[in-house]
């Protein structure tokens, strides 16, 4: 995730009980003031850290973030104290203010964070800031991810090269209007912050606001982006041309992220996509393909690589979403091939080893057609495991 004048790391700093065995401390720095715009959990229940940065992004404006992973400092004792002063030890560390930085924590709802190991873990994170530190900061973010996720694009605006990067976490509490989801985006396009939170909140909906992996969402979740245009292309002021380029970058960005998170969700075998296309409006599209993926018993049948249509299309059902099941055409799709399993809203004959075979890929699509329009929409989830239940079975103990 290399763009000029943005760096992160990791440090460890283990905030449940100070010992030193985990990385769970980033620090993210510009070399310049950058514009700044966020999304967050529409959660009512919202941790600290979320006010905090509302407070200190109202002028659209920031130099860096501070996160750490294993404690949400969710409604528990000083958690705003907590949160505030996050921010004052990145500024002491960084010669900025306060203000200058947006703060996030993810882990344990109702636990007072350690704030003195965060105080003492970071200046060691500032110390190790560096351009190449966003393996260490993706890693230092994470929960119950079983990897760490970045990604990094570039694209060329009136000449210039503009680079993007980003990283994030998020395995488990994940739903569509923000799930257990930190995601930081870095550029160094020259963007006002009022076009940038624009293009965030677009971008947002139709990729983070796609994913679910239990139906749960969390009161820490927000994606933040910072853009200090070092790249020196001409200030993107408008929804312009050079705005729906950079949107289209960032839409990539966060799609790569949307598909990561939901292929790591907690326990998780298998990757699951539904699109569905032929549809009357994006909305509608949107709905049905959410309400498949959230299903706790097409999840189930994902699981044990069960081509069990029939769950697909009753989901469909109390989608709320308009549609006519006896025009719906149904087919699962993987890397093994592809399976027409229903036309016309009714069941076909079809290879059952095939099918099984096509449903036990890493990544499955449940590709589905209402051919009633133009318009179609994504939607990422996962399938649910035994892990699922034993990961969440004692996640605070």
């Amino acid at each position: 995730m290399r763009r000029p004048g943005l760096s992160g790391r990791g440090n460890p700093l283990r905030q449940t009980d100070g010992s030193p065995e985990k990385n769970d401390l980033a620090l993210i720095l510009s070399e310049r003031e950058c514009s700044a715009a966020a999304v967050y959990t529409l959660n009512r229940v919202k941790a600290a850290p979320i006010y905090v940065t509302m407070d200190h992004l109202e002028k659209g404006v920031a130099w860096g973030i501070v996160a750490n992973s294993g404690n949400a400092n969710a409604c528990c004792p000083m958690s705003h104290e907590n949160a505030e002063a996050m921010c004052l030890f990145a500024a002491q560390a960084t010669g900025r203010e306060a203000e200058d930085f947006a703060v996030a924590s993810s882990g344990i709802i109702g636990q007072t964070i350690n704030i003195q190991a965060v105080q003492t873990g970071v200046p060691k994170a500032a110390a190790a800031l560096s351009r190449e530190g966003s393996g260490g900061a993706a890693t230092a973010i994470m929960t119950t991810d079983s990897v760490p996720k970045e990604v990094a694009v570039s694209l060329t605006l009136g000449g210039k090269e503009v680079k993007i990067g980003a990283i994030a976490k998020g395995s488990g509490m994940i739903h569509p209007n923000m799930g257990t989801l930190l995601a930081f985006i870095t550029t160094d396009c020259a963007i006002t912050p009022g076009v940038l939170e624009e293009a965030i909140r677009e971008v947002s909906s139709k990729t983070f606001n796609r994913v679910t992996i239990d139906g749960e969402t969390s009161p820490g979740d927000m994606a933040i982006v910072l853009a200090n245009g070092m790249a020196g292309n001409e200030q993107i002021e408008w929804k312009d041309e050079d705005y729906n380029t950079f949107c289209q970058a960032l839409a990539h960005v966060c799609r790569h992220l949307s598909r990561a998170i939901a292929g790591d969700g907690e326990g998780a075998g298998r990757l699951v996509t539904c699109r569905v296309a032929g549809a009357r409006s994006e909305e509608s599209a949107e709905r049905l393909a959410k309400t498949v993926v959230s299903s706790a018993l097409v999840k189930a049948a994902m699981f044990g690589a069960d081509a069990n249509w029939g769950r697909v299309l009753v989901a469909m059902g109390y989608s709320k979403a308009p549609f006519r099941p006896e025009h719906v055409d149904m087919s699962f799709e993987s890397a093994a091939g592809s399976v027409l399993v229903c036309k016309q809203g009714d069941g076909l004959a079809f290879d059952e080893a095939l099918a099984k075979k096509i449903l036990s890929e890493k990544e499955v699509v449940i590709a589905v057609d209402l051919n009633e329009g133009g318009e179609q929409a994504e939607c990422w989830g996962c399938d649910l495991t035994y892990d699922y239940v034993r990961i969440n079975g004692d996640y605070r103990t």
